[in-house]
């Protein structure tokens, strides 16, 4: 069974591989091939074959259930209903929207054309919305929609397959005219989403004035859309982001204590014409489904409601059960259900810590001591997944064990179980439900201002490079070695095969030389530029809430992809938004040594410099020159801070968003002196910008334009492009190819973006 399954999960994984699906005869061709295998009775083998064949054939299927282009950025009217919690922030709404109907109604914008079908799930914004806007409720909507497409960087979220495994085939936002209609809502009975919808609702009138309302909710329904980045940097530091989470230790404890309490009760009856077990089994399990929908079904308390069926079958039949079989039948159950769940993190870290802690607790000889195995389930699964934490986030916990001895049996023995009993009786006696609710707000509290103080340790986590596959070869079977029983010989070797791990440093550019990554961060301007020893980051991208900026979600985790671990220099060429607004972000998780700007008023408390024409340093042998601003223009955009860098191989512009008069004076007063290989378009390749005389003075190989897919202004400008041509320069968009990397092999500039040369078959070429 174990192998059968890691098999399937082998096809399943190999397919996500793919930079481009195969045609659908391969299809046909692999099962003629599966049937010979069957026949030869190669399960291994057939498994594998049936694994690949079921991600190819699902992921076509949600593939072809994807806007069309002809209908991008077209205004189409929609019927639906909303079909989850929705996200709200300061300035917008966003929820999943399920599409009834389309384009059919009165005053429709567009018609759909039946063979144009619109997907069936959108991802749908509604800035300031005048009207409440809750899961379960049916509306009718005039939507601008586009294609799936997010921003994709090194070491960044890749919100497109984040979208293709959660089927959803299109974004857009909600248009104020005509007027969105709400047609009804469905009742709290008939939609598990509606249940989850009142319950968040009674929630936040119970406890409105409650610092601990983001967790409670999260404890109960899983809707962590209200807890703030700083909350998620303390459980990440502390290694508790599980704790927050309706994760599979909660699905389990709950069930087991339905289990136990339905177990004593009904032998206290003397019912026993069904056995006290059968009926406490029937029992945990319903409840283990349903607090499991609370949470949205996600794939750790999926894995955990099918390893309780398992394990509550096996006492219903009274038959034995190992605890790998159990897991290989609930991977099999996950996979099936959805093949795309591979290409989450949570998969790996949920399937890999239970099988972490089956291994380290079977087959061990000796009394159980309860708070000695606690303590050493910490400790293991802390260690064990550490690798994969390197992997994924670049960040360990180094005082996860501790952290979490302290906050496991707060949350789940006091938290967890008060909450949902609290949640419950809210319904029916809301007096009693707020005295629960106080208490487990004064635990909570007092664990956050502990979880607060362990995060400002020093060395709390560190951040790290990921490791590489090689490295991984070596750490998995050194996590084997280090867990094995105490009589294990050579368990010291297993420290040796942990020390890969850590020499990953990211390839540095040689003396003299330059790497450069023009980050992706839509309509903004991000651009790391990389020496032997040094590093410079010259703008930020935008802060769009006080929840999300191109600071948190695309810089930290690019430099830390990178084993950067401070910046040298850091730039703000100017003001606007999409240039400064992720600064403090980005100073808040990574130190600083030296701030330039020019504008400095706005970035008081970090000790700026003003930027001027005339500045300059040497790194490593490349030097950098500060060309602009020397006077005081009437646009703000002509202020911006112009940066050269020379390298023995190529010189590159950065020119923030200066406009023709900037671009003047800069003709004027350094000439040929302009001339580089490489030039970021200034103002993102806008009409106002990028003006002959400073293209021919320039002469650039390359243009980088850093623009937002289908944004508002139109950028690159048609006419932009066409005086790029006529210098002969070959022109990249952000929006079309990603991050844009410049760097120097065989003494020759390469210049190609990451859609290019890393993307998946789910990504937009």
């Amino acid at each position: 069974m174990v192998v059968s399954a890691l098999s399937f999960l082998a096809g399943l994984l190999s397919v996500q591989q793919l930079p481009v699906l195969p045609d659908i005869q391969w299809l046909i061709v692999g099962g003629v091939a599966a049937c010979i295998i069957a026949w030869l009775r190669y399960w291994r083998w057939l498994f594998f074959l049936v694994g690949v064949l079921w991600a190819i054939a699902f992921a076509m299927c949600r593939l072809s259930d994807r806007l069309p282009e002809s209908v991008e950025g077209v205004d189409v009217q929609v019927s639906g209903v909303i079909a989850d919690l929705p996200e709200r922030d300061e300035k917008r709404v966003r929820f999943d929207f399920i599409i009834e109907d389309a384009g059919t109604g009165a005053g429709a914008a567009t018609v759909i054309d039946p063979v144009q079908q619109l997907p069936g799930k959108l991802r749908l914004s509604w800035y300031y919305p005048d009207q409440p806007v809750k899961a379960g409720q049916h509306w009718t909507f005039t939507v601008k929609l586009k294609r799936v497409h997010g921003t994709m960087n090194p070491g960044g979220f890749d919100y497109e397959r984040w979208l293709f495994t959660e089927g959803i085939g299109a974004t857009g936002y909600v248009r104020p005219s005509p007027k969105p209609v709400l047609l009804g809502s469905d009742s709290s009975w008939s939609n598990i989403a509606v249940f989850r919808q009142l319950i968040t609702d009674r929630l936040s009138n119970t406890l409105s004035n409650s610092p601990s309302l983001a967790l409670i909710k999260a404890l109960t329904i899983g809707d962590g859309n209200s807890i703030t980045q700083q909350q998620w940097e303390v459980f990440r530091k502390t290694g508790t982001t599980h704790l927050v989470v309706i994760s599979g230790s909660h699905i389990g404890l709950i069930a087991g204590l339905v289990y136990f309490l339905v177990l004593k009760l009904w032998s206290w009856t003397g019912w026993l014409s069904q056995s006290p077990q059968k009926v406490a089994a029937i029992s945990a399990v319903l409840v283990a489904v349903f607090y499991s929908g609370l949470a949205g079904f996600s794939v750790p308390t999926q894995r955990s409601v099918v390893m309780l069926a398992v394990a509550m079958t096996a006492i219903i039949l009274q038959r034995n059960s190992r605890p790998l079989n159990t897991l290989s039948i609930a991977l099999f159950a996950v996979l099936i259900f959805d093949p795309l769940a591979v290409l989450a993190a949570g998969f790996w870290l949920s399937f890999l810590a239970v099988s972490l802690i089956v291994y380290a607790v079977s087959g061990r000889l000796g009394r159980i001591k309860h708070v000695w195995t606690a303590i050493k389930l910490h400790w293991v699964t802390s260690v064990g997944l550490s690798p994969l934490l390197l992997l994924f986030f670049q960040q360990v916990s180094l005082i996860a064990p501790l952290a979490n001895l302290i906050a496991v049996p707060v949350i789940s023995l006091l938290a967890v179980p008060l909450s949902l009993l609290a949640a419950v009786v809210m319904f029916v006696w809301p007096m009693l439900a707020g005295k629960l609710f106080y208490f487990v707000d004064t635990v909570l509290q007092s664990l956050w201002w502990l979880l607060v103080h362990l995060a400002e340790i020093p060395v709390a986590s560190i951040n790290h490079a990921p490791p590489s596959y090689w490295a991984l070869l070596f750490a998995v079977p050194g996590v084997l070695l280090l867990l094995a029983p105490a009589g294990m010989p050579a368990r010291w070797l297993s420290v040796v095969m942990f020390l890969p791990l850590a020499f990953t440093d990211a390839e540095q550019p040689e003396t003299g030389e330059i790497n450069m990554t023009l980050l992706d961060v839509g309509q903004g301007l991000s651009v790391v530029v990389q020496t032997t020893h040094h590093l410079l980051v010259f703008d930020t991208g935008a802060k769009f809430s006080e929840q999300s900026d191109m600071g948190q979600s695309v810089l930290l985790p690019y430099l830390r992809s990178q084993g950067v671990a401070k910046i040298d220099s850091l730039i703000i060429s100017h003001g606007d938004n999409d240039h400064i607004g992720g600064a403090a972000s980005l100073m808040r998780g990574m130190p600083a040594e030296k701030v330039l700007t020019s504008v400095p008023q706005q970035l008081s408390g970090y000790a700026p410099i003003e930027c001027a024409a005339g500045q300059s340093w040497s790194w490593d042998e490349v030097e950098f020159t500060v060309l602009g601003p020397k006077q005081a223009f009437v646009s703000e955009n002509d202020n911006s801070c112009v940066l050269q860098i020379r390298s023995k191989h190529s010189k590159v512009l950065l020119t923030g968003d200066i406009e023709a008069a900037a671009e003047s004076w800069l003709v004027d007063t350094y000439g040929e002196g302009l001339k580089s290989d490489v030039l970021v378009a200034p103002h993102h390749g806008s009409k106002t910008s990028s003006t002959a005389g400073f293209l021919q003075a320039v002469n650039p190989g390359y243009i980088l334009i850093p623009a937002g897919y289908k944004n508002q202004f139109g950028h690159p400008h048609k006419d932009i492009l066409a005086r790029y041509r006529q210098v002969d320069a070959k022109w990249l968009n952000s929006a079309d190819n990603g991050a844009i990397t410049v760097s120097v092999q065989d003494n020759a500039l390469v210049v190609q973006g990451i859609r290019q040369t890393e993307s998946k078959y789910w990504n937009v070429k």
